[in-house]
Protein backbone atom coordinates (compact mmCIF):
# COMPACT_ATOMS: atom_id res chain seq x y z
CA UNK A 1 0.00 0.00 0.00
CA UNK A 2 1.45 3.47 -0.46
CA UNK A 3 1.85 6.20 2.42
CA UNK A 4 0.25 7.41 4.08
CA UNK A 5 0.59 4.54 6.39
CA UNK A 6 -2.22 4.09 9.19
CA UNK A 7 -1.00 2.99 12.36
CA UNK A 8 -2.66 1.33 15.49
CA UNK A 9 -0.43 2.05 18.73
CA UNK A 10 -1.01 -0.66 21.49
CA UNK A 11 0.79 0.42 24.99
CA UNK A 12 -0.65 0.67 28.29
CA UNK A 13 1.32 4.09 29.25
CA UNK A 14 -0.99 7.14 28.47
CA UNK A 15 2.58 8.99 28.07
CA UNK A 16 4.06 6.56 25.40
CA UNK A 17 0.97 6.33 23.48
CA UNK A 18 0.53 10.33 23.60
CA UNK A 19 4.39 10.80 22.45
CA UNK A 20 4.27 7.94 19.99
CA UNK A 21 0.93 9.65 18.83
CA UNK A 22 3.27 12.75 17.83
CA UNK A 23 5.91 11.85 16.56
CA UNK A 24 4.49 9.43 14.12
CA UNK A 25 1.63 11.79 13.03
CA UNK A 26 4.84 14.67 12.30
CA UNK A 27 5.86 12.40 9.44
CA UNK A 28 4.15 12.84 5.98
CA UNK A 29 4.20 9.31 5.58
CA UNK A 30 2.38 8.19 8.39
CA UNK A 31 -1.27 8.21 10.29
CA UNK A 32 -2.06 7.62 13.73
CA UNK A 33 -5.56 5.18 13.03
CA UNK A 34 -6.13 4.42 16.84
CA UNK A 35 -4.27 4.01 20.73
CA UNK A 36 -5.45 1.16 22.52
CA UNK A 37 -4.51 0.76 26.45
CA UNK A 38 -4.16 -3.13 25.82
CA UNK A 39 -4.60 -5.60 23.68
CA UNK A 40 -8.17 -6.03 24.16
CA UNK A 41 -9.33 -2.85 23.01
CA UNK A 42 -6.52 -3.22 20.50
CA UNK A 43 -8.66 -6.28 19.08
CA UNK A 44 -11.81 -4.55 19.02
CA UNK A 45 -10.32 -1.89 17.13
CA UNK A 46 -9.65 -4.18 14.42
CA UNK A 47 -12.95 -5.48 14.41
CA UNK A 48 -13.57 -2.25 13.27
CA UNK A 49 -10.70 -0.86 11.04
CA UNK A 50 -7.27 -2.72 9.78
CA UNK A 51 -4.12 -0.68 10.28
CA UNK A 52 -0.89 -1.10 7.93
CA UNK A 53 1.65 -0.97 10.81
CA UNK A 54 1.36 -2.02 15.50
CA UNK A 55 3.37 -0.32 17.63
CA UNK A 56 3.29 -3.05 20.12
CA UNK A 57 3.92 -2.82 23.89
CA UNK A 58 5.16 -6.11 25.75
CA UNK A 59 4.37 -5.69 28.87
CA UNK A 60 0.64 -5.06 29.64
CA UNK A 61 -2.39 -5.94 31.46
CA UNK A 62 -5.09 -8.70 30.74
CA UNK A 63 -1.97 -10.56 27.96
CA UNK A 64 1.68 -9.68 27.36
CA UNK A 65 2.23 -8.30 24.38
CA UNK A 66 4.33 -11.07 22.64
CA UNK A 67 0.83 -13.52 23.44
CA UNK A 68 -1.04 -10.98 21.30
CA UNK A 69 1.85 -11.23 18.57
CA UNK A 70 1.82 -14.54 17.73
CA UNK A 71 -2.25 -14.52 18.05
CA UNK A 72 -2.19 -11.82 15.46
CA UNK A 73 0.26 -13.52 13.50
CA UNK A 74 -1.51 -17.03 13.12
CA UNK A 75 -4.73 -15.35 12.27
CA UNK A 76 -4.75 -11.62 10.93
CA UNK A 77 -1.19 -10.68 10.11
CA UNK A 78 0.01 -7.37 10.37
CA UNK A 79 3.54 -6.02 10.60
CA UNK A 80 4.55 -5.09 13.78
CA UNK A 81 7.04 -3.15 15.78
CA UNK A 82 7.84 -4.00 19.22
CA UNK A 83 7.95 -1.31 21.71
CA UNK A 84 9.48 -1.96 25.05
CA UNK A 85 11.50 -1.47 28.07
CA UNK A 86 12.84 -4.40 28.61
CA UNK A 87 16.77 -4.61 28.72
CA UNK A 88 18.97 -7.06 30.35
CA UNK A 89 18.25 -10.65 30.79
CA UNK A 90 14.88 -9.83 29.92
CA UNK A 91 15.99 -9.14 26.29
CA UNK A 92 15.12 -12.60 25.53
CA UNK A 93 11.56 -11.90 25.87
CA UNK A 94 12.47 -9.48 22.92
CA UNK A 95 14.07 -12.56 21.15
CA UNK A 96 10.64 -14.82 21.02
CA UNK A 97 9.06 -11.55 19.64
CA UNK A 98 11.39 -11.42 16.93
CA UNK A 99 10.87 -15.53 16.37
CA UNK A 100 6.66 -14.79 16.65
CA UNK A 101 7.19 -12.28 13.53
CA UNK A 102 7.83 -9.14 14.79
CA UNK A 103 9.01 -6.83 11.71
CA UNK A 104 10.82 -3.97 14.08
CA UNK A 105 12.22 -3.76 17.66
CA UNK A 106 12.10 -0.27 19.35
CA UNK A 107 13.63 -0.09 22.79
CA UNK A 108 12.41 2.06 25.20
CA UNK A 109 13.65 3.38 29.08
CA UNK A 110 12.11 3.31 32.18
CA UNK A 111 12.69 7.13 32.99
CA UNK A 112 12.37 10.04 30.73
CA UNK A 113 10.68 7.94 28.47
CA UNK A 114 8.87 11.02 26.47
CA UNK A 115 12.24 12.29 26.05
CA UNK A 116 14.21 9.15 24.66
CA UNK A 117 11.24 8.56 22.50
CA UNK A 118 11.55 12.25 21.05
CA UNK A 119 15.33 11.75 20.79
CA UNK A 120 14.66 8.69 19.08
CA UNK A 121 12.60 10.60 16.37
CA UNK A 122 14.18 9.14 13.29
CA UNK A 123 14.42 6.01 14.44
CA UNK A 124 10.93 5.38 15.31
CA UNK A 125 9.78 7.01 12.09
CA UNK A 126 12.04 4.51 10.12
CA UNK A 127 10.67 1.17 11.56
CA UNK A 128 7.43 2.07 11.21
CA UNK A 129 7.75 3.04 7.77
CA UNK A 130 9.95 0.11 7.05
CA UNK A 131 7.56 -2.67 8.81
CA UNK A 132 4.88 -0.97 6.95
CA UNK A 133 6.57 -1.76 3.75
CA UNK A 134 7.47 -5.70 4.28
CA UNK A 135 5.99 -8.59 3.00
CA UNK A 136 3.54 -9.97 5.67
CA UNK A 137 3.72 -13.30 4.40
CA UNK A 138 7.17 -13.66 4.90
CA UNK A 139 6.82 -12.55 8.36
CA UNK A 140 4.12 -14.92 8.85
CA UNK A 141 6.24 -17.76 7.55
CA UNK A 142 9.22 -17.00 9.86
CA UNK A 143 6.87 -17.36 12.66
CA UNK A 144 5.83 -20.38 11.75
CA UNK A 145 9.28 -21.92 11.17
CA UNK A 146 10.82 -20.06 14.43
CA UNK A 147 8.11 -22.01 16.51
CA UNK A 148 9.80 -24.79 16.30
CA UNK A 149 20.97 12.70 11.18
CA UNK A 150 22.57 11.30 8.56
CA UNK A 151 25.95 10.87 7.60
CA UNK A 152 28.43 9.69 4.96
CA UNK A 153 30.48 6.80 5.74
CA UNK A 154 33.70 9.08 5.45
CA UNK A 155 32.41 10.31 9.40
CA UNK A 156 33.92 7.09 10.23
CA UNK A 157 36.11 5.34 7.94
CA UNK A 158 37.37 7.92 5.39
CA UNK A 159 38.28 6.32 2.04
CA UNK A 160 42.17 5.71 0.85
CA UNK A 161 43.69 8.71 -1.21
CA UNK A 162 44.71 5.73 -4.07
CA UNK A 163 43.03 1.82 -3.91
CA UNK A 164 45.94 -0.41 -2.94
CA UNK A 165 45.24 -4.04 -4.15
CA UNK A 166 45.56 -6.47 -1.38
CA UNK A 167 47.18 -9.49 -1.87
CA UNK A 168 45.10 -12.39 -1.88
CA UNK A 169 45.68 -15.06 1.02
CA UNK A 170 44.06 -18.32 2.06
CA UNK A 171 42.27 -16.25 5.31
CA UNK A 172 39.19 -15.08 4.07
CA UNK A 173 36.56 -12.78 5.82
CA UNK A 174 32.42 -12.71 5.31
CA UNK A 175 30.88 -9.52 5.89
CA UNK A 176 27.14 -9.25 6.26
CA UNK A 177 24.67 -6.38 6.61
CA UNK A 178 20.88 -6.40 7.27
CA UNK A 179 18.05 -4.49 8.68
CA UNK A 180 14.63 -5.44 8.67
CA UNK A 181 13.55 -9.30 8.62
CA UNK A 182 17.49 -9.98 8.49
CA UNK A 183 17.25 -11.36 11.93
CA UNK A 184 15.69 -14.76 11.17
CA UNK A 185 17.51 -13.87 7.65
CA UNK A 186 20.38 -14.20 9.62
CA UNK A 187 19.53 -17.38 11.80
CA UNK A 188 18.49 -19.36 8.26
CA UNK A 189 22.30 -18.15 7.01
CA UNK A 190 24.14 -18.58 9.92
CA UNK A 191 22.71 -22.45 10.33
CA UNK A 192 23.72 -23.56 7.41
CA UNK A 193 27.23 -22.61 7.83
CA UNK A 194 29.73 -25.39 9.27
CA UNK A 195 31.94 -25.09 12.37
CA UNK A 196 34.69 -24.74 10.24
CA UNK A 197 33.42 -21.60 8.48
CA UNK A 198 35.16 -18.09 8.04
CA UNK A 199 34.77 -15.46 10.71
CA UNK A 200 32.13 -13.49 9.93
CA UNK A 201 31.14 -10.22 10.90
CA UNK A 202 27.69 -8.86 10.96
CA UNK A 203 25.70 -5.34 10.97
CA UNK A 204 21.91 -5.80 12.20
CA UNK A 205 20.64 -2.84 12.60
CA UNK A 206 18.81 -3.33 16.02
CA UNK A 207 18.94 -1.34 19.29
CA UNK A 208 22.05 -1.62 21.79
CA UNK A 209 19.62 -3.78 24.74
CA UNK A 210 18.85 -6.06 22.16
CA UNK A 211 22.04 -7.22 20.40
CA UNK A 212 24.05 -9.44 23.06
CA UNK A 213 20.37 -11.16 23.53
CA UNK A 214 20.31 -11.89 19.70
CA UNK A 215 23.83 -13.11 19.32
CA UNK A 216 23.43 -15.49 22.37
CA UNK A 217 20.31 -17.03 20.46
CA UNK A 218 22.05 -17.73 17.31
CA UNK A 219 25.00 -19.44 19.49
CA UNK A 220 22.34 -21.53 20.41
CA UNK A 221 21.09 -22.39 17.33
CA UNK A 222 24.10 -22.82 15.18
CA UNK A 223 27.16 -24.54 15.03
CA UNK A 224 29.35 -21.14 15.21
CA UNK A 225 30.34 -19.75 18.06
CA UNK A 226 28.17 -16.24 18.08
CA UNK A 227 28.96 -13.43 20.09
CA UNK A 228 28.33 -9.72 20.48
CA UNK A 229 31.68 -7.87 18.99
CA UNK A 230 33.97 -5.89 22.04
CA UNK A 231 36.26 -3.68 20.68
CA UNK A 232 39.82 -5.53 20.12
CA UNK A 233 38.27 -9.22 19.40
CA UNK A 234 40.49 -11.56 16.79
CA UNK A 235 38.69 -12.87 14.37
CA UNK A 236 38.83 -16.57 14.46
CA UNK A 237 37.61 -19.47 12.04
CA UNK A 238 33.97 -20.80 13.07
CA UNK A 239 33.66 -17.56 14.73
CA UNK A 240 30.93 -15.22 14.12
CA UNK A 241 30.48 -11.38 15.34
CA UNK A 242 27.54 -8.80 16.12
CA UNK A 243 28.45 -4.87 15.91
CA UNK A 244 26.61 -4.12 19.03
CA UNK A 245 23.64 -1.62 19.02
CA UNK A 246 24.66 2.51 18.72
CA UNK A 247 28.52 1.25 18.26
CA UNK A 248 30.01 1.25 14.70
CA UNK A 249 32.23 -2.00 14.00
CA UNK A 250 35.38 -1.72 12.01
CA UNK A 251 37.68 -4.42 10.62
CA UNK A 252 40.94 -3.71 11.10
CA UNK A 253 44.27 -5.56 10.25
CA UNK A 254 48.01 -6.33 11.32
CA UNK A 255 50.07 -8.50 9.74
CA UNK A 256 48.01 -11.46 9.12
CA UNK A 257 45.76 -10.95 11.71
CA UNK A 258 42.20 -9.56 11.60
CA UNK A 259 40.78 -7.94 14.91
CA UNK A 260 37.69 -5.68 15.18
CA UNK A 261 37.40 -2.02 16.40
CA UNK A 262 34.20 0.03 17.76
CA UNK A 263 33.43 3.46 17.53
CA UNK A 264 30.75 6.11 18.40
CA UNK A 265 30.45 8.52 15.80
CA UNK A 266 27.45 10.35 14.14
CA UNK A 267 24.93 7.89 12.01
CA UNK A 268 26.23 7.08 9.09
CA UNK A 269 23.04 6.19 6.75
CA UNK A 270 20.38 6.57 9.01
CA UNK A 271 21.99 4.08 11.18
CA UNK A 272 24.97 3.02 14.25
CA UNK A 273 25.97 0.54 13.66
CA UNK A 274 25.82 1.10 9.56
CA UNK A 275 26.81 -1.66 7.00
CA UNK A 276 28.16 1.41 4.76
CA UNK A 277 31.09 1.70 7.58
CA UNK A 278 31.66 -2.22 8.04
CA UNK A 279 31.48 -2.96 4.34
CA UNK A 280 34.34 0.53 3.59
CA UNK A 281 36.53 -1.12 6.62
CA UNK A 282 36.59 -4.25 5.03
CA UNK A 283 37.01 -2.93 1.35
CA UNK A 284 40.28 -1.70 3.19
CA UNK A 285 41.50 -4.25 5.25
CA UNK A 286 40.79 -7.36 3.31
CA UNK A 287 40.22 -6.51 -0.24
CA UNK A 288 39.69 -9.34 -2.57
CA UNK A 289 40.23 -11.63 0.87
CA UNK A 290 36.51 -11.23 1.67
CA UNK A 291 32.92 -12.38 0.80
CA UNK A 292 30.01 -9.41 1.09
CA UNK A 293 26.11 -10.12 1.24
CA UNK A 294 23.47 -7.89 1.86
CA UNK A 295 20.29 -9.02 3.12
CA UNK A 296 16.77 -7.76 3.63
CA UNK A 297 16.20 -4.58 5.00
CA UNK A 298 14.99 -0.63 4.04
CA UNK A 299 16.44 1.94 3.18
CA UNK A 300 19.96 2.05 0.99
CA UNK A 301 22.66 1.48 3.94
CA UNK A 302 25.75 -0.90 2.94
CA UNK A 303 25.15 -0.31 -0.59
CA UNK A 304 28.12 2.22 -1.04
CA UNK A 305 30.21 0.18 1.16
CA UNK A 306 29.49 -3.14 -0.69
CA UNK A 307 30.72 -1.06 -4.35
CA UNK A 308 34.21 -0.26 -2.51
CA UNK A 309 34.50 -4.16 -1.51
CA UNK A 310 33.60 -5.17 -5.33
CA UNK A 311 36.04 -2.28 -6.30
CA UNK A 312 38.82 -3.85 -3.89
CA UNK A 313 38.29 -7.15 -5.46
CA UNK A 314 35.88 -9.04 -3.09
CA UNK A 315 32.73 -11.15 -4.02
CA UNK A 316 29.54 -9.41 -3.45
CA UNK A 317 26.05 -11.19 -2.90
CA UNK A 318 22.88 -9.99 -2.13
CA UNK A 319 19.40 -11.28 -0.95
CA UNK A 320 16.82 -11.71 -3.90
CA UNK A 321 13.36 -10.13 -4.02
CA UNK A 322 11.07 -12.66 -3.17
CA UNK A 323 13.08 -14.00 0.03
CA UNK A 324 13.30 -10.31 1.30
CA UNK A 325 11.29 -8.81 3.72
CA UNK A 326 11.91 -5.61 2.76
CA UNK A 327 13.73 -5.43 -0.51
CA UNK A 328 15.20 -2.04 -0.04
CA UNK A 329 19.22 -2.40 1.15
CA UNK A 330 19.63 -5.91 -1.53
CA UNK A 331 18.01 -3.31 -4.31
CA UNK A 332 20.26 -0.15 -4.13
CA UNK A 333 23.48 -2.13 -3.68
CA UNK A 334 22.14 -3.94 -7.09
CA UNK A 335 21.46 -0.27 -8.18
CA UNK A 336 24.74 0.75 -7.28
CA UNK A 337 26.46 -2.07 -9.22
CA UNK A 338 27.53 -3.09 -6.25
CA UNK A 339 26.13 -7.02 -6.36
CA UNK A 340 28.18 -9.92 -8.27
CA UNK A 341 25.01 -12.17 -7.98
CA UNK A 342 21.71 -12.01 -6.67
CA UNK A 343 20.30 -15.35 -4.85
CA UNK A 344 17.61 -16.51 -2.56
CA UNK A 345 17.92 -16.43 0.94
CA UNK A 346 18.76 -20.51 0.83
CA UNK A 347 21.16 -20.38 -1.70
CA UNK A 348 23.08 -17.79 -0.13
CA UNK A 349 25.08 -19.96 2.21
CA UNK A 350 26.55 -22.38 -0.47
CA UNK A 351 27.54 -19.80 -2.79
CA UNK A 352 29.68 -17.65 -0.21
CA UNK A 353 30.74 -20.98 1.09
CA UNK A 354 32.01 -21.42 -2.93
CA UNK A 355 33.10 -18.37 -3.00
CA UNK A 356 35.58 -18.65 -0.21
CA UNK A 357 36.74 -22.24 -1.64
CA UNK A 358 36.85 -20.49 -5.38
CA UNK A 359 35.43 -23.52 -6.31
CA UNK A 360 32.27 -22.09 -8.42
CA UNK A 361 32.86 -18.67 -10.66
CA UNK A 362 30.34 -15.81 -9.88
CA UNK A 363 28.32 -14.37 -12.36
CA UNK A 364 28.61 -10.53 -13.01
Amino acid sequence: MPPPYKVLIVDDSAVVRQALSEIISSDPELTVMATAGDPFIAAERLRRERPDVITLDVEMPRMDGVTFLQKLMSQHPIPVVMCSTLVGANTETLADAMAAGAAEIICKPKHDVRGFIEESRIRICDAVKAAARAKVSLLRSTARTSARTKSSPDAMAPPPATRRRILKTTQKVIAVGASTGGTEALRVFLQAMPAAAPPIIIVQHMPEQFTAAFAERLNNLTSLAVKEARDGDRLLTGHAFVAPGNRHMLLTRSGAVYGLQLRDGPLVSRHRPSVDVLFRSVAKAAGQNAIGVIMTGMGSDGARGMLEMREAGAVTFGQDEATSVVYGMPKEAKKAGAVCSELPLARLPEAVLNACDERSPVGP
